[in-house]
């Protein structure tokens, strides 16, 4: 980074533009995180020379991002969201597809929840079995 670089960054700084390292350190992500989803188009940091600068609103857009993945979402289902957010002053259709999506997500859920609950299950029956005949077999009572 060149000085007249790091004096417009220092500027930017004080009107609360971030650079790549402070914002992946605020939202614990890497820097190569970062760039994806810039590359992905979820993100638009400005630039000073090839420095990226973020603002509040970019580093809204990251958490945003984060608690989609968080919560199971694909990058190109975020992608959709933010893009009708921007989109759509009254945010109506963005809320109809998230509301659509996140129904989906959790029927899927409830889905992997209830097979989950079915194997545990299983699994304790196989458990309490090889127990009793092991107990079985060294002459103790089962427990």
């Amino acid at each position: 980074m060149t000085a007249s670089s790091r004096r417009k960054l220092d500027d930017h700084h004080d009107s609360g533009l971030k650079g790549i390292q402070e914002v992946a350190k605020e939202v614990g992500i890497t820097m190569r995180a970062l760039r994806f989803y810039e590359d992905k188009g979820l993100i638009g940091p400005q630039r000073v020379g090839t420095t990226r600068i973020y603002g509040r609103r970019e580093v809204a857009r990251i958490k945003l991002v984060l608690r989609g993945r968080r919560l199971g979402f694909s990058v190109r289902e975020i992608k959709e969201f933010l893009d009708l957010y921007d989109a759509d002053p009254e945010h109506v259709e963005q809320r109809r597809r998230f509301t659509l999506r996140v129904r989906e997500r959790l029927d899927e859920l409830e889905q992997r929840k209830a097979a989950l609950d079915e194997t545990i299950e299983e699994l304790r029956a196989l458990e309490r079995e090889a127990l009793a005949a092991l107990a079985h077999a060294q002459g103790l009572k089962p427990a």
